[in-house]
């Protein structure tokens, strides 16, 4: 077993009554003399697991604890080995940045595709694979519960969908097909972000006001199946204040709830809705459980004065999606994306992506994965080379939309600094001649969405 891997206990147990919420397991995991207890679920069919993720090198013992006989005390081991390649650990944050267990940086660029594996159609999921494993991104925010106009084959409850549903029970067919595209997106190297909670039911199934029991009740049976994947992330909700139904209150304690249930402390945040396009009403991020900003605003300029108000990584997860559909959150052009991209991130933070382009498939990306269409992408690509190559002595400047004949560049003193212009949207990099010191004057193109590179360099 891999260390940052999954180990995976497998028990027969009973399958009468309730077992989802009559039978308790968990199992401690002891290395040395430091012990994890991971919970356990029931996986149908008499069958109960428990999943957990060694996080160091070495033997590892365990012992299951459970209110039924059958699963009780049962004792192993295993031996947790280095981790392979591509094996970086859980990604942490890391100050205003992220980072792999490993100390490897990890710069999120995120792109959302809500719904990609509700429908079950495993031919437009391996394109939506195929298409992720072509494209800069490296995080996947996705949701655990359907809207309520959907009609999926399978829900995370049992019964008859959508009114006859037993919320006291779950449906291990619909998880295991869920946690197997997380398994797909951890072979790929991308983060899954998991949405737990979101404000799209519309009364069909009951499921925004399913009360304190049943969500918690919920929250428990998802993360012991999915907490011992090493690239899922926690989202609390997706617009959390456009459910009506919860208070901020009601929030802090389903995140609370998180941090009780994960024994592994995946990253966590919320993401607001209220006034997008106006003045941004933004979750306290300053909370304890929550460990980054999860953003919707269509403006990236604030991306300072939130990492000065609150010292954690700021990621705008919705800052509009490329497309051509009436909404205003889904129709700005790929300039206006990328100029949206290159101001949060020379200023600090990182930015997401969606793509909600109508009439190149059923439906757009954003909802159901399969294809991207946009002129985003390929920019996107050259950014994350471009932020991904940046080191010590490697200054960045966005110019934006102005279409100057030149600029005034103040350079740290005491440096000799090389200077190269990039053009974002036509992804060139030309060197200005020379090397400078202290200030210079940089002539320009007088054309928009340029950037300046500043690299400090030996005479």
């Amino acid at each position: 077993m891999e260390r940052w891997g999954v180990h995976e206990i497998e028990l027969a147990g009973p399958a009468g009554g309730n077992p989802f919420a009559e039978v308790h397991l968990s199992a401690r995991f002891q290395f040395r003399n430091r012990i994890v207890e991971a919970e356990g679920f029931y996986d149908g069919e008499g069958v109960y697991r428990v999943r957990f993720m060694p996080d160091a090198v070495g033997p590892w013992s365990y012992t299951t604890v459970s209110n039924v006989t059958e699963l009780d005390g049962h004792k192993g081991g295993f031996e947790a080995v280095p981790p392979g390649p591509g094996n970086h650990g859980p990604v942490r944050t890391k100050g205003i940045d992220f980072a792999y267990a490993d100390g490897t940086p990890y710069l999120p660029f995120g792109t959302t595709a809500y719904h990609w594996t509700h429908d079950m159609d495993e031919e437009r999921e391996r394109q939506t694979l195929r298409t992720l494993a072509a494209s800069p991104f490296n995080k996947l925010r996705m949701c655990v519960l359907p809207t309520g106009p959907m009609r999926p084959p399978e829900v995370p409850f049992a019964g008859q969908d959508p009114d006859g549903l037993d919320k006291t029970r779950f449906n291990p067919v619909f998880f295991r097909h869920l946690e197997a595209r997380v398994k797909d997106l951890l072979d790929l190297g991308i983060e899954a972000d998991i949405i737990l909670f979101h404000p799209y039911d519309f009364g069909v199934r009951g499921i925004q006001d399913m009360g304190w029991e049943t969500d918690h009740a919920f929250l428990r049976y998802t993360i012991a199946r999915l907490a011992a994947y090493r690239n899922v992330w926690w989202s609390a909700a997706n617009e959390y204040d456009f459910n009506k139904s919860k208070t901020v209150r009601d929030w802090d304690d389903i995140l609370r709830a998180i941090v009780r249930l994960d024994p592994y402390e995946r990253l966590r945040s919320i993401h607001n809705g209220t006034r997008m396009f106006e003045v941004a009403t933004l979750w306290d991020n300053t909370k304890p459980w929550v460990t980054h900003h999860s953003v919707q605003h269509w403006d990236s300029t604030p991306t300072d004065t939130w990492l000065k108000e609150c010292p954690k990584p700021v990621v705008i997860d919705e800052i509009s999606y490329e497309g051509n559909i009436g909404k205003r959150w889904g129709n700005v052009t790929g300039q206006e994306l990328m100029e949206r991209y290159w101001e949060g991130m020379t200023r600090g933070g990182y930015v997401g992506h969606g793509e909600s382009l109508a009439g190149y498939q059923e439906r757009a990306w954003i909802g159901n994965g399969g294809g991207l269409y946009g002129e985003s992408p390929a920019r996107i690509a050259f950014l994350r080379q471009i932020m991904e190559a940046r080191r010590d002595g490697v200054l960045l400047r966005y110019l934006g939309r102005r279409q100057a004949a030149q600029v005034t560049v103040d350079l740290p003193p005491g440096g000799d600094y090389g200077i190269e212009l990039i053009d974002t949207w036509d992804m060139t990099i030309t060197p200005v001649d020379g090397v400078h010191r202290d200030q210079v004057r940089v002539g320009l193109p007088r054309r928009p969405y340029l950037a300046l590179r500043m690299t400090r360099v030996e005479r």
